[in-house]
């Protein structure tokens, strides 16, 4: 055995740090790579001009907003009006505030996924706090995390857990803004969202596809999460469960003109 004096120690510790530091660069090539990879594919049937113009803005401008996503989520959502109108959601979300998360969702998780909608996920603290009319546009998230419906996919189980013991309290508003159940345009208004509250309401055949192309199982998540106590919910959430519900429409209003005075900075 040598004798490690302080300079091998210090030669050790410079070595573990561009160590570290060769990985850190690799790792960035990497995403930079993948971030062209597929800019470049996304923009296939798109001018070559357009491909070249999305694929250097991909690796070049900062995204501060979409860098700072940490969660991704895969679930489904129902029609405020309409449970027979039932489609897949993945969230890519950020805890905002201690009491507030907020997503943007998307059809599938893929580099050409299509925009779907947002939703905005608090505390049962401020939902408390919201006025009644405002609680009619949010849902609980009690059933969808018990029944294993709402996955984290790739999180450690142990970590998995933690989340979700958070998030089974909480509530959301969720609004998508392209109905691509229906129509392969973003037509119309946005739609106003909700979750189900109870078994039989998801449709099982949807849940069994999402489960085969993501590689889990929603019953071994379910059993998982059997321990995960089950929350009171708060009145006013769920409007649905009472037999008349809400949802957007577009109205024509009178415009206001206001001094373009007020507008200038």
């Amino acid at each position: 055995m040598g004798f490690d004096d302080g300079s091998t120690r210090s030669g050790r510790g410079a070595a573990a740090a561009l160590g570290m530091a060769a990985g850190l660069v690799t790792a960035a090539g990497v995403a930079v790579g993948r971030k062209v990879v597929a800019a470049l594919r996304v923009g296939q049937g798109h001018p070559l001009k357009h491909r070249l113009l999305d694929a250097a803005a991909g690796t070049l401008q900062p995204k501060y907003p979409l860098d700072a996503m940490s969660t991704y989520l895969n679930g489904f959502h129902m029609y405020a009006d309409d449970m027979g109108r039932q489609v897949e959601a993945s969230h890519f979300c950020i805890h905002l505030q201690h009491d507030l998360h907020q997503c943007v969702i998307f059809d599938r998780n893929a580099a050409g996924a299509r925009l779907i909608g947002v939703e905005y996920i608090i505390s049962p603290e401020r939902f408390r706090a919201l006025p009644e009319d405002e609680k009619r546009l949010w849902h609980s998230h009690h059933h969808e995390v018990k029944s294993g419906v709402l996955v984290a996919p790739g999180i450690p189980e142990i970590a998995e857990r933690a989340y979700f013991e958070d998030l089974v309290t909480t509530y959301g508003k969720t609004f998508h803004t392209w109905q691509y159940d229906r129509d392969e345009f973003p037509y119309g208004i946005p739609q106003l969202m909700m979750a189900f509250t109870d078994d039989g309401q998801a449709d099982e055949s949807l849940i069994q596809a999402r489960d085969r192309r993501l590689g889990i199982s929603t019953t071994s998540v379910r059993e998982k999460r059997a321990g995960i106590p089950t929350p009171t919910v708060e009145p006013g959430a769920n409007p649905w469960e009472s037999g008349r519900s809400v949802q957007t429409r577009l109205e024509e209003v009178e415009f206001r003109r206001g001094s373009a005075s007020r507008f200038v900075r």
